[in-house]
């Protein structure tokens, strides 16, 4: 293994951790989220009952932005195991390494991710 195969398995290795901590911490909010109580089961007037719709779509719009940062960080750990990590879905060229940093559950380069966003 040369230097810059060395220096890659090291940057990936510390995204696989950074994948890893950001997944248990996700898995952490979703236990905490389904557990949370939004009433006390007494009688509520319209606007405790108002209250509580709020939470619970609020709740419910949290829990889905979580579970969908969880499928993509699990797709991109599938991602790193199988070797395709840092390779767009849509095009097969290499995800930037700038992007992968501050975005390391990316499965599209920018141009793509643009495009993808346009069209859905």
């Amino acid at each position: 293994m040369d230097k810059k195969e060395k220096k890659v398995s090291m940057k990936l290795k510390e995204i696989q951790k950074t994948l890893l901590e950001r997944k248990a911490a996700i898995e952490q909010d979703l236990v905490r989220i389904s557990n949370e109580k939004l009433s006390d089961d007494q009688v509520q007037d319209v606007g405790d009952q108002a209250f509580t719709l709020t939470m619970e779509a609020l709740r419910s719009s949290l829990q889905n932005s979580e579970s969908e940062e969880y499928n993509r960080i699990l797709k991109a750990l599938e991602a790193i195991d199988d070797g395709t990590y840092g390779i767009c879905i849509d095009c097969s060229d290499d995800i930037s390494e700038k992007r992968l940093k501050h975005y390391p559950n990316a499965s599209r380069c920018i141009a793509c991710q643009e495009i993808a966003e346009t069209i859905g």
